[in-house]
């Protein structure tokens, strides 16, 4: 039979008739095997009967009772055992270098083992430790009891080392294993084949890598390179704490067990992308803490940000994946603002300018010459801009950098603007180090341009909403003339204009729009006529000749929304249609001589 027992800092023991030496959580199950009792001892020592010192704690090394009779013990030392299994080979000669140090004898598969043998540091591979060669082009090399019994068995269980000793299976104590790059091959392009896929699901890694972690009391699992000087310092070192080790272990096998639930999800996504249609029956989306906020939306609130790992994530861009050049961390609302700006302005195809503030576009407008974008657009509503965040989908030169720094407000001339963010799709050297000059506090982000696309997940109490996200275009709209009076040819490009900003404004959205630039809309009121009236409020003077974009039907016109817009100076107006009355706003932009088109769909944003 066989027992082993653990060395700690803090408390060993020795039997007053046997040279054995336990760890004090093995104290009662030795006891009760033994029927011995057992006193304290200096840590680090064993003594036989006459109190002689048999040996100290050597680095790595564990007692293990070969035999046991009711005379006596045959002690014997066994050397401390890693496996190491990588993909990503990062600061692994860091890694083996601390172990071999440490008197840790290494087990590895394949190009690992080559990679440390190419560091100086001796290492066995696996078909050694199994007695059976790699086979089945690389799909077995470490499923096998050699491994796995050495990994499972539970040190303080006397019929687990009992089962391993009698195959001559020797405890594992540290597994180090990454996984293949799923996500990375099969995101790649061109796309590869689905062969090339399914040979890149790993069996065997996952495999070792929860054993490991179920098996958290006695083996430490690493699967991130991040963990390796830590690893070193609160497992590995002699006189490494025993409670600080313990709990190590345990938040490296929480990290082990959700690295193999992200890997899965990916696979489990790619499947469905092959065999699947519609709403996956069941969805895990992977989530990777970036950053720990300040606060929430209040700063009662504890908020984070994490980034999807999802496979369909993987190339489209966006705030999440945005480098931050310059300025004060990202809040939440700064994420949840930056995100609306981007994805309207680049859902711009020319040269345009957005401006947000509290997730609503306030200032819009689309000129060759971005400059002149950026001023038609704060110019819409230079108090709703001040404290905003500036959206480009063109990159920021000098030129238009020193008009941002510089910029008075409208109003009064002499205020210069000021905004929380600045985003792009890049900078030029000039212009990012510009812009800097500003303020130290102004945040800088450049990301890859993304327009509305891709799947939107919203979270309800006790549950998700999923959507498509609204990708739908101008272009793709059939816009139908119901009225008497036809649009002109620059009407029809305000049209589209407009009906691309009301989109991006919470409902009940009104957009009121000319010569390719935002004058007023209205937002988030619980009527539409309300939302009518703070649109035209803000285009004040030149409403004249404008067009309106209303993101649903009109429910009312006589006396009501379309009637005070003819009033007020609409020229055109442009509704998805499907009210029980659409006949009266027909009717009421007739009188007027105003344009009315409808568009089949609407753009309910909530």
């Amino acid at each position: 039979m066989a027992l082993v027992s653990r060395r700690t800092a803090t408390s060993n023991t020795c039997m007053d008739n046997l040279g054995i030496q336990v760890q004090s959580d093995m104290r009662m199950a030795t006891r009760a095997f033994l029927g011995q009792k057992s006193r304290s001892l200096t840590p680090g020592t064993v003594r036989n009967q006459t109190g002689n010192c048999l040996h100290s704690n050597a680095p790595s090394r564990i007692p293990i009772i070969l035999g046991v009779s009711s005379r006596r013990a045959v002690l014997t030392m066994a050397q401390k055992r890693a496996l190491i299994s990588l993909s990503d080979k990062a600061d692994l000669e860091t890694l083996v270098k601390g172990l071999h140090a440490e008197g840790y004898e290494i087990i590895s598969t394949g190009g690992t083992a080559a990679t440390i043998e190419k560091a100086g540091v001796p290492v066995k591979k696996v078909e050694d430790v199994t007695g059976f060669p790699e086979m089945l082009d690389g799909r077995v090399k470490t499923l096998h009891p050699a491994v796995h019994g050495g990994i499972l068995a539970i040190r303080d269980n006397k019929q687990h080392m009992e089962a391993i000793a009698g195959h001559k299976i020797q405890p594992i104590d540290l597994v180090v294993v990454n996984l293949y790059p799923f996500r990375k091959t099969v995101t790649a392009t061109p796309e590869p084949a689905f062969e090339m896929g399914v040979e890149n699901i790993d069996i065997g890694g996952p495999a070792m890598i929860r054993a490991a972690a179920k098996n958290m009391a006695d083996v430490c699992v690493v699967v991130d390179p991040a963990d390796y000087i830590e690893l070193l310092a609160k497992v590995v070192a002699s006189g490494a704490d025993a409670k600080e080790a313990a709990e190590f272990r345990k938040r490296m096998a929480w990290k082990a067990f959700q690295h193999c639930s992200s890997y899965d999800s990916q696979v489990s996504e790619w499947l469905w992308s092959k065999v699947g249609s519609g709403p996956a029956p069941t969805m895990t989306v992977p989530l990777v803490l970036d950053q720990t906020l300040r606060y929430g939306e209040n700063p009662h609130q504890k908020a984070a940000f994490y980034k999807d790992q999802s496979l369909r994530e993987a190339t489209m861009g966006g705030v999440a994946t945005s480098i931050v050049h310059w300025g004060k961390e990202m809040s939440y609302n700064n994420y949840l603002d930056a995100d609306a700006a981007y994805q309207c302005v680049c859902d711009y195809v020319e040269p345009s300018c957005v401006i947000v503030k509290h997730t609503n576009p306030c200032g819009v407008a689309t000129r060759q010459d971005l400059l002149e974008a950026y001023r038609l657009a704060v110019r819409a509503d230079p108090i709703s801009a001040f404290g905003g965040i500036v959206a480009f989908n063109r990159p920021v030169d000098e030129a238009l950098a020193k008009e941002i720094r510089e910029f008075r407000s409208p109003n009064d001339n002499e205020t210069r603007m000021f905004y929380e963010i600045v985003i792009a799709p890049g900078y030029t050297p000039e212009g990012l180090e510009t812009l800097k000059g500003k303020s130290k506090n102004l945040r800088i982000l450049e990301a890859k341009p993304r327009a509305p696309s891709g799947l939107s997940l919203r979270q309800v109490a006790g549950g998700w909403l999923s959507q498509d996200a609204d990708s739908l275009a101008p272009e793709e709209v059939t816009f139908t003339v119901v009225s008497e009076a036809k649009p002109t040819s620059q009407q029809l490009e305000d049209i589209k204009f407009a009906w691309r900003c009301v989109k991006h404004v919470k409902s009940n959205a009104i957009t009121i729009a000319k010569d390719g630039k935002l004058l007023g809309m209205g937002s988030g009121q619980p009527n539409r006529v309300n939302s009518v009236r703070i649109a035209i409020e803000k285009s004040a003077s030149e409403v004249e000749g404008s067009v309106l974009a209303s993101d649903a039907f009109f429910p009312f016109s006589w006396g009501d929304s379309v009637e005070l817009a003819c009033q007020a100076g609409v020229k055109a107006i442009v509704h998805p249609g499907g009210s029980l009355r659409d006949q009266d706003a027909v009717d009421c932009c007739n009188k007027y001589g105003v344009v009315l088109l409808t568009s089949g769909v609407r753009h309910f944003r909530h």
